[in-house]
């Protein structure tokens, strides 16, 4: 049977709860003539169906299963166990059962195994009295439905249930438990929504991801910066230990090439010089070029290098290869002794071995002193010669090792003035993505603020109806209506508007990455 409106005890009860709350929805029940039989799992609820149906076939059974969405019974039948006291989750389960329901019957099963059940039973009712109120005045009835030996013993199940189902009353203090149900259910969600668990748990993890977000920004900004000035100092001292190797290179290749000369090649050897010279230029600033484009590779940044700096060009003073005058005549000087010393003793020893020919003898050691003159000034000039390339050699390679290591310099000072330059660009491309990051988040912490906002005011208001409806509901069921202090509801629920406002610098590096006591955690 359902509840119609035009059942007196059902339209009064609407018609209070009406005038208390007009915009409150009637709770939509379809009210069965029957009774709801259910209980914890192998307490003997089908024992204790089958009992009732043969004893009282006037009246309809039935089982927690038997129940479609918006139904509800006449009366319930909560049976448990003697075996053991009535737990939390059995309470529970009863008050899912009598939910929208307000006449309860309680039965004890299996006293003819159990013989403590009178115990359990006393037990039972102080746990269900505890639990709620409601449960104070709630019948209590052993039995055993289905016993192992002798006769079902029901009979004071059917006197209790034949006492509670006549009732004319029944159907207004149903009804008046369907509204109840009806306002603990909308003030729950109230009180949900304006709660957000979910919501609240949704805010830590936005907080959480900002400020992860914010704290990778700094430290990658922090690692590249430090990496770009060591991969340059490094560069700087890598290529100008390469520089010095190079320019000794070539001066011991210059100093060796010195030592061998002829007289012959003796002009060439400042052409060939200046050759080489430039070239090793050309080579340490390829060197350079490359081992800056490896650091930029490296850092993942993009460096123009194509307008390279002009190459310095080392221009050599001439060798001061001249004999001085007065070292010429020494020489010849001494030359010249030496050749006639020579020839005097030639001369000497042929005419001694051969004395009719000590005219040609003398003519040929005249000859012989004279070329040993000529040979001895012009070697004692050649190693001059050698000895002035090697320290003009010298000091080209110093010129020139100044001139590399300046290039070096400039070349390492450029590049990193670039590098700079890029990995501020760079930063800045950075800078925007986490701020589009940023304003995300903060974009959706507002509107989890509003939504809090929202609900709390919403709960601010409807709640003194809700709260109003249910003590009167509750009186006219004989319950003492629970107080609400203000203390019991949260500043929002007063009409209190929470701060929504978040941090609005998501466009600059040093974001506020702080816990906002201004953003969507004021909403709770």
């Amino acid at each position: 049977m359902t509840d119609q409106p035009d059942d007196d005890s059902v339209a009064n009860v609407d018609a209070m709860v009406a005038a208390i709350g007009p915009r409150l929805g009637a709770p939509i029940i379809n009210r069965l003539d029957a009774v709801l039989v259910t209980g914890p799992w192998l307490a003997g609820v089908g024992g204790v169906v089958a009992a009732l149906s043969e004893r009282l076939p006037e009246h309809r059974f039935i089982e927690a299963t038997d129940l479609a969405a918006g139904e509800a019974p006449r009366a319930v039948m909560f049976v448990v166990s003697a075996a053991a006291a009535l737990t939390e989750s059995d309470c529970t389960l009863l008050d899912a059962a009598v939910a929208e329901t307000d006449a309860v019957v309680g039965v004890l099963s299996k006293i003819d195994v159990h013989r403590n059940w009178a115990d359990v039973l006393a037990t039972n009712r102080e746990v269900l009295t505890a639990h709620a109120q409601r449960y104070r005045d709630v019948p209590w009835v052993a039995v055993a439905a289905m016993p192992e030996r002798g006769e079902p013993r029901v009979d004071d199940l059917v006197a209790a249930l034949s006492e509670q189902l006549p009732d004319t009353d029944l159907p207004r203090r149903n009804r008046l438990r369907a509204w109840e149900s009806r306002l603990q259910t909308v003030a729950g969600r109230y009180d949900r929504d304006a709660d957000g668990v979910g919501r609240r748990a949704r805010i830590e993890v936005l907080r959480e991801q900002r400020s992860t977000i914010l704290r990778q920004r700094r430290l990658s900004k922090s690692e590249r910066t430090i990496a770009l000035r060591s991969q340059t100092q490094q560069a700087r001292v890598q290529l100008s230990y390469f520089a010095r190797n190079r320019c000794a290179s070539v001066r011991s290749e210059l100093q060796e090439d010195a030592t061998s000369l002829t007289r012959r090649k003796l002009p060439e050897f400042e052409s060939y010089a200046g050759v080489r010279v430039n070239e090793v230029v050309a080579e340490v600033d390829s060197g350079t070029t490359a081992h800056l484009a490896d650091v930029a590779q490296s850092l993942g940044l993009v460096v123009d290098s194509s307008a390279s700096a002009t190459l310095p060009t080392i221009d050599l003073p001439p060798p001061q290869l001249k004999s001085r005058r007065l070292e010429t005549r020494l020489m010849m000087l001494v030359g010249a002794g030496f050749g006639l010393g020579v020839a005097l003793t030639l001369s000497r020893l042929l005419a001694g071995l051969a004395p009719g020919l000590t005219v040609a003898g003398a003519v040929a050691c005249a000859a012989i002193g004279l070329g040993l003159t000529v040979w001895v000034v012009g070697t004692r000039g050649l190693l001059r010669d050698r000895a002035l390339l090697d320290r003009w050699a010298g000091e080209a390679t110093a010129r020139l090792q100044s001139a590399v290591e300046q290039l070096v310099a400039t070349r390492v000072l450029a590049a990193e003035s670039s590098l700079t330059a890029a990995l501020g660009e760079q930063d800045e491309v950075e800078s925007a993505r986490v701020a589009e990051q940023v304003s995300v988040i903060d974009t959706e912490l507002r509107e989890h603020a509003v939504v809090g906002a929202r609900a709390a005011a919403l709960r601010g208001r409807e709640m003194p109806t809700l709260q109003a409806a249910l003590g009167a509901v509750r009186a006219e069921l004989g319950e003492p209506a629970q107080a609400t202090t203000d203390a019991d509801i949260p500043p929002e629920a007063a009409g209190a508007p929470p701060e929504t406002s978040v941090p609005a610098d998501a466009g600059n590096d040093e974001i506020d990455e702080t816990p906002s006591a201004n953003t969507a955690d004021n909403v709770f």
